[in-house]
């Protein structure tokens, strides 16, 4: 049985302080803005995971990867196989077992057991002993009506969804599950146009540049008509529900290339004759693009730069990418976003929200821009970081500077649906814990810190994602 104390000071007092401040936000609504769940796990009525494997590991490189460190072979864990026996998933799940001690220490493990107990009602210790035995326990649960992926969607309180889409979706699977009154939650796509952006790293990208053009009726074939079917088609995300657009590249400027000299770039990017250096180039006049849109459309724009992607190419080659092989990299924001926060950042209508996984650039960089900028927020910790000790530096490097209400709310970003709500209730726990220190110093009231972990949950990701 998990604690009901875990993450909590030891400190008695700390600790009373965090347990009032805690029974102000534990059962409030879920708001998961960013993530990358399929819409097809919510669209189908009776949508039921096939079994324990497919639920818990398969689709989560935070779980895959550790194994994968081990030693364990990525196909053995069901990663991007077409078939996969239920022979196999049990078998998986019970390396998962075999491997639990790896995961002291991680949040992982403090995601698996809470969801363990909090959804499924099992308290039994995991381990090599036991793993085949709750294998059998959830598989049999997971057929019923009560695991239904809907089901869990109300028993989690999910009140806000973000999927993850493709570019070129028409979105319909979104548009009939959110006219369905059955449907518990609020779900959105988002727009997340990378490929698009990326001439050299896309190894398709002419014929994607093409389809976009299909899909919206613009001629691609000049950079006009592509920056016009970019246009039409983050309207038609929004049309459809969505509150963002998306985008991780290698840094975060947008210098743009002078007007006379985009045709003969574009040009080259879709002969595929352009150089590394004139991609990037393009790349960041792209990027600058759904800047320039956003004042339009009003979408929030959220960015994660600075990652090693699928830095283990053999580990591409045979499995894709999202499989656990991202490297976090140095970050920098303060020069490169200089010239489009001095141009958009005080449009209070513009919200642009900064992630990273380089923690240094927290109390150096972010939290002092979102000091000043209206338009600008400091993304949760997320990724490597999501987890107990980095969230409490977060909190502590961020908010000298730029305070609670400019932070963006708790983001899962997960595959894993029986991880949101044990994710969300880790943040709530360790945003009481770092509150209580403040009520204990007397710098906020009690009554203040309540209203602190309470917007944090709700008011705060409600403004900076626009969700009213």
């Amino acid at each position: 049985m998990v604690n009901a104390d875990r993450l909590f000071p030891a400190d008695p007092t700390l600790r009373d302080i965090t347990r009032e401040l805690y029974a102000e936000v534990k059962d409030l609504p879920i708001i998961s803005p960013h993530g990358h769940v399929p819409i097809e796990w919510f669209h189908d009525k009776d949508y039921h995971f096939a079994n324990p494997t497919e639920l818990f590991i398969t689709p989560d490189h935070y779980v895959t990867r550790i194994m994968h460190s081990q030693g364990v072979e990525l196909k053995d864990l069901g990663v991007n196989q077409k078939e996969f026996t239920p022979e196999q998933s049990k078998h998986a799940f019970e390396l998962f077992g075999k491997y639990w001690y790896a995961y002291a220490g991680t949040p992982m493990r403090y995601w698996f057991e809470d969801a363990l107990a909090n959804v499924f009602g099992i308290d039994k210790e995991f381990g090599p002993d036991t793993a085949g035995e709750i294998y059998d326990e959830l598989d049999a649960l997971l057929k019923t009506d009560e695991f239904s992926t809907r089901a869990l969607v109300k028993k989690f309180n999910l009140e806000f969804i973000s999927t993850t889409d493709d570019t070129f979706d028409d979105l319909h699977l979104h548009d009939e599950t959110n006219a369905d009154p059955d449907f518990p939650a609020r779900l959105a796509p988002a727009f997340r146009p990378d490929k698009l952006l990326e001439p050299k790293k896309t190894p398709d990208w002419a014929a994607q540049v093409a389809k976009l053009g299909e899909v919206t009726g613009e001629d691609t074939s000049t950079y006009e008509g592509f920056f016009e079917a970019m246009r039409k088609r983050r309207l038609y995300f929004k049309e459809h529900g969505a509150v963002l657009s998306d985008h991780s590249h290698d840094d975060v400027r947008s210098d743009r290339v002078p007007d006379d000299e985009l045709p003969a770039l574009y040009k080259e990017a879709l002969d595929g004759t352009i150089s590394e250096e004139d991609a990037t180039r393009l790349r960041r006049t792209f990027f600058n693009d759904q800047i320039r849109l956003a004042q339009e459309d009003g979408l929030v724009m959220t960015v994660h730069p600075s990652v090693f992607r699928s830095y283990d190419k053999g580990n591409l080659a045979v499995y894709g990418p999202d499989t656990g092989a991202d490297i976090p990299a140095r970050a920098e924001f303060a020069a490169a976003l200089q010239p489009m926060l001095n141009q958009y950042g005080s449009n209070k209508d513009f919200h642009f929200v900064a992630f990273t996984m380089d923690e240094t650039v927290y109390s150096r960089e972010l939290a002092p821009l979102a000091g000043f900028y209206p338009g600008f927020y400091v993304g949760a910790p997320w990724w490597f970081i999501d987890s107990p000790e980095p969230i409490l530096r977060y909190l502590n490097a961020v908010t000298t500077a730029a305070g609670f209400t400019k932070l963006s709310g708790f983001i899962d970003d997960t595959r894993a649906l029986c991880s949101i709500p044990a994710r969300h209730d880790m943040n709530r726990r360790l945003t009481c814990r770092f509150v209580a220190g403040l009520v204990a110093d007397h710098r906020l009231s009690l009554e203040e810190g309540k209203r602190v972990v309470r917007d944090s949950v709700q008011a705060v990701p409600r403004k900076v994602f626009k969700l009213d």
